[in-house]
């Protein structure tokens, strides 16, 4: 055999056995079953959101929200000594900008108290996000972390009788409430939010922390469009301005692999 075959069919071989060791084996994804801190930041991050969002209009609890998911992950990149390109921050700081432009409009000065549940929410999920990059099977780590997060349902429930009580018992009307409601209610829970989750666990350990950061400032631009294609909703001048904004700062942001010096 001559010797140059020998050698590409050597090299074939351990770019297969590379390949291989790259996959997580059988035990590694039957042992991921996520972990008690990724539950308590997911616990977290629902009750204070769904909270805050009482006292809070639309756009000033996104500008809080992702405000602080992107302080807590570009923060931990950092520490983690990712390095960002001079190019890459000016694309961070010009798909932000976007960001604003998008909210603004909608905004208001909000409450103490809840500015400050949605910052503790906002940070929250940016701790839940940055535990997905050592996950090794999404659908099961997300599995275990939402059973987990039922240990916080008492707590839920104590939060939900205040509110109740604070809005008046007798405004309640429980003729309103359907078992479709219920079952779409939970459908929406487990099945929409588990897939939804899993998908960014699957996406995580694909990206780094300060990629996966900036990529979801695109998450309000995706909502967006899908209420001007599904609720027919207005397409305004201002919003395709801040979505070719954010969404050709992210692609920079994300194409450029050269880090600074």
């Amino acid at each position: 055999m001559p010797d140059g075959t020998s050698r590409t069919i050597h090299a074939y071989r351990l770019q297969r056995q590379l390949l291989a060791s790259d996959k997580p084996s059988v035990d590694a994804i039957l042992n991921d079953k996520g972990s008690w801190l990724s539950s308590i930041s997911l616990v977290i991050y629902a009750l204070c959101f769904s909270i805050a969002y009482v006292a809070l209009d639309t756009g000033t609890g996104a500008l809080i929200l992702f405000s602080a998911v992107q302080l807590t992950m570009i923060s931990w990149g950092i520490y983690k000594k990712e390095q960002l390109s001079a190019l890459q921050w000016l694309a961070f700081i010009v798909a932000v900008a976007g960001f604003v432009y998008l909210m603004l409009p909608s905004a208001a000065v909000p409450s103490p108290n809840a500015a400050a549940l949605m910052t503790l929410s906002g940070a929250a999920w940016g701790v839940y996000s940055i535990r997905g990059k050592s996950c090794t099977s999404p659908l099961r780590a997300t599995g275990f972390n939402f059973l987990r997060s039922l240990v916080a349902v008492p707590i839920l429930l104590l939060v939900g009788l205040m509110y109740l009580d604070k809005i008046g018992l007798k405004n309640i009307s429980l003729e309103s409430i359907t078992s479709e409601g219920i079952l779409l209610a939970c459908a929406s829970g487990a099945i929409a939010s588990g897939l939804g989750y899993s998908i960014w666990y699957t996406a995580m350990p694909l990206l780094k922390t300060t990629q996966a950061a900036i990529v979801q400032l695109c998450v309000p631009v995706i909502a967006a469009v899908l209420g001007v294609i599904f609720l027919s909703e207005s397409l305004t001048l201002p919003f395709v301005i801040a979505s070719v904004v954010i969404l050709g700062a992210v692609l920079v942001f994300t194409l450029d692999k050269k880090p600074s010096a």
